[in-house]
């Protein structure tokens, strides 16, 4: 049993895959303050050669259980399938290991909340999740210009986000990838799960959606590979969110509509701010039709009714990942405010599956009152028709 220096947290892997290997690695590089790499876990006995290469010394299991009973780990980070994140982060806390699970929570609400009302039963340990895109600067000043209410209350949102194209290839690597069975859905469990959180962090939780999905649509898989869906976040406020895996260019535009002003945000890069001089209504009251006419005309200052700002910023691509254990590390140190407390993640999950359900039964989901038992009743008749996996409770 290796012994843990003063303020430092030993995370153990769970997984060493294409995530849990680049953990590994930049955590024995010492990017992560206050973490040092502890132990790896992973049923694949071909990955104990590449750990005892990469990681020479560092303990390694072929069970995750020892691994927690080992006394090499504080912490934990779930790399595996997605079914197994909430299974495996109720597991760990159960033994006094802090838990940062990855995206997204789970496949289903009722394993979700079964894991967020365990770690609420113990606040001793930590609980996380890996939404890396939080701590994109692009989206952290957006947080708080929003918070600040300067634009005003929210009436609309679309995000279109097609830049996952992903050819067929990449689905025949693994026979587990976009099956219900295996992976638990497609595009919004695999690649989208990032922006669902974005979406409601920033804008609020939908109480509703309906959604038309296309399964299979363009590539050999049972899944959904492309998405439209509209939510409903009361009040007024609508949104659309709109994804795909069949867009070899691939569109990344985010809008927001306020009462006091506008933001689009282009390729997660170039973020244009219009700031109303009055909220909308306030100026439709008080403009004469001479007036809108010099201003669609292009004459007179268009300072007296808005003005624009353009953002640009550079690429936060590599850091974000460092960014959230470095976090999670102090959280546990120090008590630093979590970036993303785990009991979060359910957000996106219910509205990922709501989505599910919703073009599964053509109609509208309420995700307040959601319907968590007939969500799962459908995911699991689409498990049993493929015949490989078991079913969910």
């Amino acid at each position: 049993m290796s012994e843990k220096p003063e303020k430092t947290v030993r995370l153990g892997i769970i997984g060493l895959g294409a995530q849990g290997g680049m953990y590994a690695r930049v955590i024995a590089a010492g990017e992560v303050a206050g973490m040092t790499l502890g132990a790896i876990a992973d049923v694949d006995p071909a990955k104990q050669e590449l750990a005892a290469e990469k990681h020479p010394g560092v303990p390694f299991y072929d069970d995750y259980l020892a691994m927690l009973d080992s006394g090499d780990v504080d912490a934990v980070v779930t790399t595996v399938p997605h079914f197994l994140h909430a299974e495996m982060t109720i597991t760990a806390i159960s033994k006094g290991i802090h838990a940062l699970t990855e995206k997204p929570a789970g496949v289903y609400t009722k394993q979700v909340e079964e894991m967020n009302s365990f770690a609420a039963e113990h606040p001793e340990t930590t609980f996380a999740i890996m939404f890396n895109q939080r701590t994109n600067p692009v989206y952290t000043d957006l947080k708080e210009l929003i918070d600040s209410g300067e634009l005003g209350a929210l009436r609309h949102t679309s995000w279109i986000i097609t830049t996952w194209w992903r050819p067929q290839g990449y689905y025949d690597q693994s026979a587990w990838r976009a099956t219900w069975g295996g992976e638990g859905g497609g595009v919004l469990v695999n690649q989208a799960p990032h922006q669902l959180d974005l979406w409601q962090w920033l804008c609020g939780t939908p109480k509703k959606v309906f959604a038309k999905l296309a399964f299979g649509f363009q590539r050999e898989i049972a899944t959904e590979d492309e998405v439209n869906a509209l939510v409903d976040f009361g009040d007024g406020a609508t949104g659309h969110f709109m994804t795909s895996t069949n867009d070899i260019v691939g569109t990344d535009r985010l809008e927001m509509l306020f009462d006091q002003g506008k933001v689009v945000v282009d390729a997660s890069r170039t973020v244009t701010i219009t700031r109303l001089t009055e909220p909308e209504r306030d100026l439709s009251a008080k403009m004469s039709m001479q007036d809108v006419g010099k201003l669609f005309r292009g004459e007179g200052d268009p300072s007296d009714v808005y003005t624009t700002e353009v953002k640009d910023y550079d690429s936060a691509w590599g850091s974000q990942h460092v960014a959230v254990l470095t976090n999670f590390a102090a959280h546990i140190n120090d008590g630093t405010e979590l970036i993303a407390d785990g009991a979060e993640g359910i957000n996106g999950v219910r509205l990922a599956s709501g989505m599910q359900l919703s073009a599964w039964t053509g109609r509208e989901i309420d995700l307040v009152d959601y319907p968590a038992e007939e969500y799962l009743a459908e995911l699991n008749a689409r498990i049993e028709a493929e015949g490989t996996y078991p079913v969910r409770s």
